[in-house]
């Protein structure tokens, strides 16, 4: 079994925001497709993607839910599979059950 890890202060920035790629440079858009897409495309089937928001002082919703969500919805993963992946690791529990909840809601729509 193979972990990949990656800080998103340290890996991408701290006070991540934003939707799409025009609303900034550090945007759930982003996000997804420079560091989740290309990471979790190296995962074989028991392999965990550590996703630690240790560092983070602001998520917003927006950002979270295009980076993660939108694994479902835009790239096509399957959710159940992807919940099983991910591991968030987060000072805030809000920030996990966010992303839980956005996955989970692309997974039913």
């Amino acid at each position: 079994m193979t972990n990949i890890s990656l800080n998103v202060a340290q890996d991408f920035y701290p006070r991540p925001a934003g939707r799409y790629a025009v609303d900034g440079k550090y945007t759930g858009e982003g996000f997804r497709k420079k560091l989740l897409v290309p990471n979790l495309n190296k995962l074989s089937e028991n392999d965990k993607l550590i996703i630690d928001f240790t560092g983070v002082t602001m998520a917003g919703s927006s950002f979270l839910e295009e980076a993660f969500g939108g694994l479902v919805r835009v790239e096509k993963f399957d959710g159940r599979k992807l919940l099983n992946q991910l591991d968030i690791v987060s000072p805030r529990i809000i920030i996990k059950q966010r992303i839980l909840d956005y996955i989970n809601d692309a997974i039913r729509n």
